[in-house]
C-alpha cells in the first residue's frame, strides 16, 4: 500500500468500525425494547411507576461498574475484583461514619479505597506484567478478605437517615401528609443513584470522545505496540483505566450499602459478571480498542430488566443465574464473531 492510499485505507476502516459499532448498539437497543414488550405482557405491573424506579436503582449500580469496565476491556484488559471493592468500600465509608466522620467525606474515603485497589491493579499489571485476568482475580480475593476481617464477616448497621439518603432519597419527590398522620407519596421523584448514573455516564463519554485520555485509551486497546511508537504513555493509561475502575466500583458500593443503609461486607459477589456482561452487550470488545458508554448503559439496561421480569414472572433466583450465564457466553460469542468479521 503506497502512502497515498493509506490515509483513505484508514479512513475507510475507521467508518466501517463506526458503522459496525452503531449497528451493534442499534441491536442491543432492539432487545432491550422487545425484552420490555415481553415482560409487560406477562405482567400488566412490570410497566407500573414504582417497577420502574426498582429498575433503574438495580441497574445504576450495574452501570456504574460497567462504565469503569468499559475502559479497562477498551484498553484490552479485563477488572474481575469490581464486585468485592465495591464491598470494601461500602465497608470503607460505613467504618468511616461509625468513627464520626460526616457522611459525605466517609463516602469520599470509600471511594479512594476503590481507586486505590484499582491503581494497585494498575500497578500489578504494568509493573509487574500479570496479565490482568490473574492480578485482578487477586485483588477481587484480597479486597473480599479485608473487608470481611474488617468487619468480622458482620454487617456494619445502625448508620442513621444521612447515610442511606443517597441510596433512598430522590429529586422532586412530593409527599402529602394524610389527616390520618400517614405521609402519601405524590410523585416519587427522580431517584439520586440514577441521576449520579446519568452524570457519570455523561462525564466518563466527554472523557472517551473528547479528551486526549480517551484517545490514548483506544489506542492502547486498538494496538498497543503501534500507540507506544506513537508517543502514548501505555503504562500510565492502563493505570488511569483500572484506577478509574476502583473508584467507580467504590462509587457503587456507596450506592448499594446507602440503599441498604447497612454495610454487608458479603454484597457484590458476581456483579464483575454482569458488568462485563453489560459492557460486551453493548459493544465493547474483549479484544480491546472497541466500547462505548452508551452501549454499555444499554447492555446495563438489558441486564437490569431481564433480572427484574424474571423476578416479577416468579423465576427463582438459581434460573436467573442460569440464564444470566448463558447471555454472558452469548454475548462473549458475538464479540468473537464480530471480531473474525
Amino acid at each position: 500500500m503506497t502512502d497515498a492510499t493509506k490515509p483513505w485505507a484508514d479512513g475507510k476502516a475507521r467508518r466501517l468500525t463506526i458503522a459496525r459499532d452503531q449497528l451493534h448498539r442499534a441491536s442491543a437497543l432492539l432487545t432491550l425494547v422487545l425484552l420490555i414488550i415481553g415482560f409487560a405482557m406477562a405482567s400488566p405491573a412490570f410497566l407500573s411507576v414504582n417497577n420502574g424506579l426498582t429498575v433503574l436503582l438495580q441497574t445504576s449500580v450495574i452501570g456504574l461498574l460497567g462504565i469503569g469496565l468499559t475502559m479497562v476491556i477498551i484498553t484490552g484488559g479485563i477488572d474481575l475484583s469490581v464486585g468485592s471493592v465495591l464491598a470494601l468500600s461500602g465497608v470503607v465509608s460505613a467504618m468511616a461514619v461509625k468513627a464520626g466522620l460526616p457522611v459525605v467525606p466517609a463516602m469520599c474515603a470509600g471511594v479512594l479505597a476503590g481507586a486505590a485497589c484499582g491503581a494497585f491493579n494498575g500497578l500489578v499489571i504494568t509493573r509487574l506484567r500479570i496479565p490482568p485476568f490473574v492480578a485482578t482475580l487477586g485483588m477481587m480475593l484480597i479486597a473480599r478478605g479485608v473487608a470481611l476481617q474488617l468487619t468480622g464477616a458482620t454487617p456494619i448497621s445502625q448508620l442513621g437517615a444521612g447515610f442511606g439518603r443517597l441510596g433512598n432519597g430522590a429529586l422532586f419527590r412530593v409527599v402529602e401528609m394524610q389527616p390520618n398522620g400517614f405521609p402519601r407519596v405524590i410523585f416519587p421523584g427522580i431517584p439520586y443513584p440514577a441521576i449520579l448514573l446519568l452524570v457519570v455516564a455523561v462525564v466518563a463519554t466527554y472523557l472517551l470522545r473528547r479528551r486526549q485520555i480517551g484517545r490514548h485509551i483506544y489506542a492502547t486497546g486498538s494496538n498497543e505496540e503501534a500507540a507506544r511508537l506513537s508517543g502514548v504513555n501505555v503504562d500510565w493509561t492502563k493505570m488511569y483505566a483500572y484506577t478509574m475502575s476502583g473508584a467507580l466500583a467504590g462509587l457503587a458500593g456507596n450506592v448499594l450499602m446507602s440503599r441498604l443503609v447497612t454495610a454487608q461486607p458479603s454484597e457484590g459477589v458476581m456483579y464483575e459478571l454482569d458488568a462485563i456482561a453489560a459492557a460486551v452487550i453493548g459493544g465493547a470488545s474483549l479484544s480491546g480498542g472497541v466500547g462505548t458508554v452508551a452501549g454499555t448503559m444499554i447492555g446495563a439496561f438489558i441486564i437490569g430488566i431481564l433480572r427484574n421480569g424474571l423476578n416479577m414472572s416468579g423465576v427463582s433466583a438459581f434460573i436467573q443465574q442460569i440464564v444470566i450465564g448463558f447471555v454472558v457466553i452469548g454475548a462473549v460469542w458475538i464479540d468473537q464473531v464480530r471480531n473474525r468479521r
